[in-house]
């Protein structure tokens, strides 16, 4: 028999990170081996799998990162400034990495992708299945309605979430840009607020909703002159994110350096 992935996961504490080490537990050929926190969490040195409504696992919250050979994927769903941080870590360790923390700018993902020649990394704003079939279909549709209808984005998430718009809205937007031949930097329209004209057939709208628990809700609307299509995907636990965390940890080890996302993990490219 196979030895099991021993995987990492970075920002454990987390009601993110607890999905992942429950999905970690239900996975076959995984294995929790450390769970990494701030180092001013009041927790720090608790049980991780406890603090996620596991039995006892034996593996507690700790603020170093792992050493050398300790593990053989980290899972990062922490902050922007760490998760380049961890990336640097990783290739210094000699682990992939699976990255799912959001917010992160155009320099991060460079200094991530620069990694990327050392280890291989899944880097993804949004770890579900179902989310990556949809940045499928939205392309396809893009392509085939063409220039006779108009792109509206719409997400909406829970009171608590930092950043604006969702790094998965912003991705629905580069798929549908790319599918529909546009410049995204120069099409976004992320407010619309006072005399602002009539829209233009070039922009696409990235709107945001904040408020209550939601998981995460998005909508890509491509209305039409008498007709509108609208494609949705609402997720409605964390577990989606975190069981698609874990297939990307399995799918990576082993794997030869380079930059990835979801598509690639699930073969939709």
């Amino acid at each position: 028999m196979a030895e099991p992935v021993r995987i990492a996961v970075f920002g454990a504490a987390g009601k993110v990170g607890g999905a992942i080490l429950r999905a970690i537990a239900e996975a076959p050929g995984a294995a929790l081996v450390a769970a990494v926190e701030r180092p001013d969490l009041p927790s720090l040195g608790a049980d991780a799998s406890l603090l996620a409504g596991l039995p006892e696992s034996g593996v507690c919250l700790q603020a170093d990162r792992p050493s050398r050979g300790a593990a053989d994927v980290w899972i990062d769903f922490s902050a922007p400034g760490a998760a380049v941080a961890n990336s640097i870590a990783a290739a210094q360790a000699g682990a992939a990495i699976v990255i799912g923390t959001t917010g992160l700018s155009a320099q991060d993902k460079e200094a991530i992708a620069s990694q990327a020649r050392k280890i291989p990394i899944v880097l993804a704003p949004n770890m579900s299945v179902g989310m990556n079939v949809m940045l499928r279909l939205v392309a396809e549709a893009a392509r085939a309605l063409g220039p006779g209808y108009d792109i509206e984005i719409v997400e909406a998430h829970h009171r608590a979430k930092r950043d604006a718009p969702s790094g998965t809205a912003l991705r629905l937007a580069e798929a549908v840009a790319a599918a529909s031949g546009r410049d995204l930097g120069k099409s976004a329209r992320f407010a619309r607020h006072g005399e602002i004209g009539p829209r233009t057939s070039d922009e696409i709208g990235i709107q945001t909703i904040r408020g209550g628990d939601v998981f995460g809700d998005h909508t890509v609307f491509f209305l039409g002159q008498g007709d509108r299509i609208e494609i949705t995907h609402r997720a409605s636990s964390r577990e989606t994110f975190a069981r698609g965390a874990v297939c990307a940890a399995l799918w990576l080890h082993g794997r030869t350096p380079g930059l990835f996302d979801m598509r690639d993990v699930l073969g939709l490219k």
